[in-house]
């Protein structure tokens, strides 16, 4: 391989997403085990992002390239319109690992077109109009997903699908009313009921929420709030749809995040880790009423890329590694030491304002200062295409130091691949907390 030429040719042909091309600077991947990556100079990466956030059984596991090598020996493609027993069987497994009576899938090529499905879906079974979502979300990057999108990267897709409502978050740190938990009794939860009456009851055909925020500052819900929504939806005739994309397989230390708060959405969005991000795959997961509806109903949403045999393949041994090698388990446990060691950070750095997370997913909030709690960047599309010098020197500092993270805004994540053992965690968070401290003289200074 000639890494001049491999670099000359993604500047060249390759379109980037979200960057202006001239600002893309190719970093090269040649190859990866576990959770570790290495760049075209051999040099060793732990990958504290699972890349975007779903290479949640490692890199190259060797049963799940086995699972891909033997289904193209068999089929590569079957058209939507054919039955086949891979398909068939990533299906069933769906549905016995989901919460509840969620049974049927609709498989598509990832997160962002699932959503899609899923927005489809809910306004064919309810005969309404109108989406809620969130304005700390991010639901994907095709024109419906990015429509009910909150964040201000949906600005530059606008006007986008009409019906879209947006309500705000679960934020504690940074509660939009002004209120504390518990006492506020989940105000956050219960403002979503007034937005249904005003908005027309009738009308609404379902919430979609992100059950942890995903790259908008890895909100964690009080307990409470997914409970309470669920039994708004109920009492409203609302859907509640769960995109489980980021969250899904393991990474919050539960199957999904649903989990945590015994809470069964109607419709359940899944992609990434539903097969380890190793070929292209999304899934819209749809409970039993749902699926019945559309038995005497045609659905009118297809796609070529439907169930590829090969993506299934994948699907299916990535849920069984999952099992068989304690993944969860260990995104559970570590999880456990990693909101530890990044609470011990907080104290120690006078940046770090707040840390949350569940599992593998977590998130550290970089402030100006602790007490007015002044993000170190706002959330706005304009410091979302320029980062901040010191959160990009953090990043710098990691890279040169043998991890790779990644950032939105004034948050910098940490997502490792579930596979990851004790000591690599503690080693990159070794190198974060050094990093940290590049953020303290920036504010110190400011």
């Amino acid at each position: 391989m000639d890494p001049l030429k491999v670099a000359q040719n993604e500047k060249k042909y390759v379109f980037h997403t979200w960057t202006a091309q001239k600002d893309f600077k190719p970093f090269i991947i040649t190859g990866g085990e576990g959770a570790v990556f290495w760049d075209d100079k051999g040099k060793r990466y732990l990958d504290f992002s699972s890349q975007l956030f779903n290479v949640n059984a490692g890199h190259q596991h060797p049963k799940i390239i086995e699972a891909i090598k033997e289904e193209t020996e068999k089929i590569c493609y079957v058209a939507p319109g054919f039955a086949n027993e891979t398909r068939a069987e990533l299906c069933r497994m769906i549905a016995e690992i989901t919460p509840g009576d969620l049974v049927k899938s609709f498989l598509s090529c990832g997160g962002g077109v699932a959503n899609e499905n899923a927005i489809k879906m809910a306004k064919a079974f309810t005969g309404r109009s109108k989406i809620i979502s969130r304005w700390r979300s991010f639901h994907g990057a095709t024109y419906g997903a990015l429509s009910i999108t909150g964040d201000p990267r949906r600005l530059a897709n606008e006007p986008g699908i009409p019906g879209t409502i947006r309500v705000w978050d679960p934020f504690c740190y940074r509660c939009f009313f002004g209120k504390t938990y518990p006492e506020c009794n989940v105000f956050c939860a219960d403002q979503i009921r007034e937005v249904i009456e005003v908005e027309g009851p009738k009308e609404v055909a379902a919430i979609i929420v992100e059950p942890i925020t995903g790259s908008n500052c890895r909100i964690v819900p009080p307990d409470g709030y997914m409970q309470r929504l669920r039994k708004i939806c109920d009492e409203y005739g609302v859907l509640l749809i769960a995109d489980e994309v980021m969250t899904g397989f393991g990474r919050t230390g539960k199957w999904f995040a649903c989990d945590h708060w015994n809470v069964v959405p109607d419709i359940m969005t899944l992609a990434k880790g539903i097969n380890g991000a190793y070929l292209p795959l999304g899934a819209t997961v749809v409970r039993e009423e749902i699926a019945d509806y559309f038995e005497d109903h045609m659905y009118y949403g297809g796609l070529t890329q439907f169930g590829n045999p090969i993506a299934c393949a994948a699907g299916i041994a990535s849920i069984k590694v999952y099992k068989e090698e304690g993944m969860i388990e260990n995104s559970r446990i570590l999880g456990k030491k990693l909101m530890a060691t990044l609470e011990k950070m907080k104290e120690k750095h006078s940046s770090i304002g707040d840390v949350r997370g569940l599992g593998l997913f977590a998130g550290i909030e970089f402030v100006k200062d602790k007490k007015t709690r002044e993000p170190l960047v706002p959330w706005t599309v304009e410091t979302y295409e320029k980062k901040d010098p010191s959160i990009a020197a953090v990043l710098n500092y990691c890279k040169e130091n043998g991890v790779s993270g990644y950032s939105r805004w004034n948050v910098i994540f940490v997502a490792p691949p579930l596979c990851i053992t004790e000591e690599q965690l503690m080693e990159g968070l070794s190198v974060i907390d050094k990093a940290c401290t590049i953020v303290d003289q920036a504010v110190s200074k400011k």
